[in-house]
C-alpha cells in the first residue's frame, strides 16, 4: 500500500500553545490514516477553546475565534506597527477590554497568529516517512498548501509581511526549530533519491519552491488578478493551478504523478 503515513495528523496535534517548543513536536496519533481535504478545517483551526464544554467555554471559543479572524485581517492590511488593539476590537465587534483579556496584548496576539499559520503548514509534512511514496506526499503537500492559502489568504500575507520585515518576531524559531524541521524532511527526500524514487534534487530548495509557489496566489493576488483580467480566483482556477504545480514540480523531481502509478 502506498502513502500510508501521508499527512497523518489529528486535530489534537494542533492545539495552540504559547511556546514554539511544543508547537512543532506534533504527536502522531493518527499514523496510518491519511488526512483528507474535508478534515482540513478542523485540523487547521486546532483547539480553539481554552475553556470547558459549558457556556463559558463556548463563549470564550466564539470570542477567540472572532478576535483571531479580525486580527488576521487587520495585521495583514496594516502590518504589526500600523495595527492597533482598538482596530482589532472594532473589527471583531467586541470591546477592547475583551481582546486584552483573551489575548494579553498586541504582541501576544500577533505571535499567536503566526504560530497558528505555521502550525497549519508544518502539519502537512510532519508525519511523512521514507516508506511513503514521494508522488503521493508531494501531490498532497501541494494540494493542501493551495487549499490553506485559499482559505486563509490573510494569514499567508501576514506571514509574508513578517518575513519581508526581517522576521523580528521569528528569528529564533527560523534559525532553530524550523531549520531542524526542514532538514528532517530533507533527509527523507534524500533517502527517496537514494532508492531511485526521485531525482537527487536539493530537498531544501524543493521545500522553498513549494512554499513560495503555493503562497504566491494569496500573497500576490492583486498581481494575478491584474494580469489575468479576473475579478477573483475561482475554485476551478485553484484546481487548475494545483494540477499545474503538481505536474511541473513532480516532473522536475523525476517523480511520476500519483495518477500514473500502478494500483
Amino acid at each position: 500500500m502506498r502513502g500510508t503515513g501521508i499527512l497523518a495528523v489529528s486535530a489534537t496535534c494542533l492545539q495552540q500553545t504559547p511556546r514554539w517548543g511544543t508547537l512543532f513536536a506534533l504527536p502522531k496519533h493518527n499514523k496510518g490514516r491519511g488526512l483528507s481535504m474535508s478534515e482540513l478545517p478542523a485540523i487547521e483551526n486546532g483547539n480553539r477553546s481554552r475553556g470547558g464544554a459549558d457556556g463559558n467555554g463556548a463563549t470564550r471559543e466564539r470570542n477567540e475565534r472572532e478576535i483571531l479572524a479580525a486580527a488576521e485581517r487587520v495585521f495583514a492590511q496594516y502590518g504589526y506597527r500600523g495595527a492597533s488593539v482598538q482596530a482589532i476590537a472594532e473589527a471583531a465587534g467586541l470591546p477592547k477590554s475583551n481582546v486584552l483579556y483573551y489575548m494579553g496584548n498586541k504582541r501576544g496576539l500577533y505571535v499567536r497568529l503566526l504560530e497558528r499559520m505555521m502550525a497549519r503548514w508544518n502539519a502537512l509534512l510532519d508525519d511523512i516517512s521514507v516508506e511513503d511514496d514521494p508522488a503521493d506526499v508531494l501531490e498532497a503537500f501541494i494540494r493542501s498548501k493551495m487549499q490553506l492559502s485559499r482559505r486563509h489568504p490573510e494569514g499567508s500575507r501576514l506571514f509574508a509581511a513578517e518575513i519581508l520585515g526581517g522576521a523580528p518576531f521569528l528569528q529564533g524559531y527560523l534559525r532553530g526549530e524550523l531549520r531542524e524541521w526542514v532538514h528532517a524532511r530533507a533527509k527523507i527526500f534524500e533517502q527517496w533519491a537514494e532508492r531511485g524514487l526521485m531525482d537527487p534534487v536539493d530537498p531544501v530548495w524543493l521545500i522553498f519552491l513549494i512554499w513560495s509557489a503555493t503562497q504566491h496566489y494569496a500573497d500576490f493576488e492583486a498581481q494575478v488578478l491584474g494580469i489575468t483580467g479576473k475579478d477573483e480566483i475561482s475554485d476551478a482556477d485553484v484546481e487548475r493551478i494545483t494540477r499545474f504545480l503538481t505536474q511541473v514540480i513532480l516532473k522536475g523531481c523525476g517523480v511520476k504523478p500519483p495518477s500514473a502509478m500502478p494500483g
